[in-house]
């Protein structure tokens, strides 16, 4: 069932049931109203025919008991008047001596044939006055006035059904030109959804949607950077590959040698570059890295420095590290940090000692990675997170620091780059810390 549907359906019904009790409500005590109403004015046609007769000269009274006086009819109305003795002294119709019999005073039904009379029977001084109502001439007069009541009611029930169906159907229509221009947009379409003139309860809505359009974009922009990157970056060393196999085929003795001990460095280039865009790829597509285990400063820095390329002893640390964990899964915490310490082994002197450093600074944690090399120009610095960027065209896959600006971004922290005043280069990567008992806790964001 549509939300249109819906709406009409349930506002509908409860207009209608609410009317309808209100309808029965009011015609039930337009009723009573009518007949209280009339009921009174027979009971006060009577008192004043009492006040009347009782006002009438002697001489009347003593031609009164000789012969009936008649009483001009009004209209609906019949009456009749009792003297003590039970004569017939006054009366507005002859035929009716059985409806207007004397009899308990107060107000009762009598009928007459076909006919049905409301009866009020009235005692004074010793007379009795009788008036009574015909009921159907009550019934034709209280229909005419339930129609006059209801006609105008039906009426504004069925308007107020029309403007409702108006109301939705014009309330729903900016849902209904969304669909339609969601759905004529071509598929690779992700430009977010114009809020332009939407109602504000819609624009919630929209804004969820294009926020899923803008990550959805940089998914396909990430798949496409990483179809682009991996085409164009394992060419090289497949081809490289391919050359020296070829050479190695033909060659003997120590040219066939020397061939596949290159072809042999290139596989392990290729398999190092593969590692590389694969780990870009997962830290960029927000899978989970968390593997349970608290990330905490000592741990990651020992990891790093044992995963690195750096010799027993290169690389220095002091031994009182800061007892904090750091807010990202300690996976990614040692990978930044092995590829800030293997970066500087690439770049520095061969066999320098390299120095690592761990600051606290209020609820972050600063690890500064520092070489022994010759530093870099200010418009290399610029260029360092940049992937497959090479200070030197023979080393590295030059996906290194792209993989720790992606993490330190992810998690909130950041990375610098620059020249120690005491010479050689120095690299600043700040994480996010979090408290002890909630370091086992920390997840990845999906």
């Amino acid at each position: 069932m549509s939300l249109r549907t819906r709406l009409l359906l349930t506002l509908g019904l409860t207009l209608v049931l609410l009317w309808g009790v209100a309808a029965a409500w009011l015609l039930n005590d337009l009723q009573k109203t009518f007949v209280a109403t009339l009921d009174q004015r027979l009971a006060q046609s009577a008192r004043m025919v009492a006040g009347l007769v009782h006002q009438l000269p002697e001489d009347v009274w003593e031609q009164s008991a000789m012969n009936t006086l008649s009483i001009p009819p009004i209209e609906g109305l019949a009456c009749q008047v009792h003297s003590p003795r039970g004569e017939i002294i006054a009366r507005t119709h002859a035929n009716m001596e059985d409806v207007l019999a004397p009899g308990q005073q107060g107000h009762t039904y009598r009928q007459e044939g076909d006919t049905v009379w409301r009866v009020f029977t009235y005692e004074r001084g010793g007379l009795v006055i009788t008036t009574a109502d015909r009921m159907d001439e009550r019934n034709l007069l209280l229909d005419g006035m339930v129609r006059v009541a209801v006609v105008p009611f039906f009426v504004a029930l069925i308007g107020s059904l029309v403007a409702l169906w108006v109301g939705v159907w014009r309330g729903l229509a900016p849902l209904s030109r969304l669909r339609a221009s969601l759905a004529s947009r071509h598929p690779e379409a992700l430009a977010p959804v114009s809020t332009y003139g939407v109602p504000k309860e819609i624009k919630p809505l929209i804004n969820t949607l294009n926020h899923l359009l803008t990550r959805v974009q940089q998914t396909l922009v990430r798949e496409q950077r990483f179809t682009n990157d991996a085409a164009h970056e394992l060419r090289t060393p497949l081809t490289a590959i391919k050359t020296h196999l070829q050479v190695a085929q033909r060659a003997e003795g120590l040219a066939a040698h020397e061939a596949l001990k290159h072809a042999e460095a290139g596989v392990v280039r290729l398999a190092h570059t593969l590692d590389q865009l694969l780990t870009l790829a997962r830290v960029e597509g927000r899978m989970r890295f968390d593997d349970g285990e608290p990330s905490d400063v000592i741990h990651v820095i020992e990891l790093a420095v044992a995963d690195s390329a750096a010799a027993p002893g290169q690389c220095q640390w002091s031994n009182e590290l800061p007892d904090v964990y750091l807010a990202m899964p300690r996976e990614l915490a040692i990978t930044a940090l092995r590829n800030l310490v293997d970066n500087a082994l690439h770049h520095g002197p061969h066999g320098a000692p390299i120095t690592l450093t761990a600051e606290p600074q209020h609820s972050d944690i600063t690890f500064t990675v520092h070489d022994q090399g010759p530093g870099v120009d200010e418009e290399t610095l610029a260029q360092l997170t940049q992937r497959f960027w090479r200070a030197s065209k023979q080393q590295g896959s030059g996906l290194g620091l792209a993989i720790v600006a992606a993490i330190t971004e992810r998690f909130g922290g950041d990375v610098r780059f620059g020249n120690a005043p005491s010479g050689g280069f120095c690299a600043h990567l700040r994480v996010p810390t979090v408290p002890a008992q909630t370091s086992k806790t920390i997840t990845t964001k999906a």
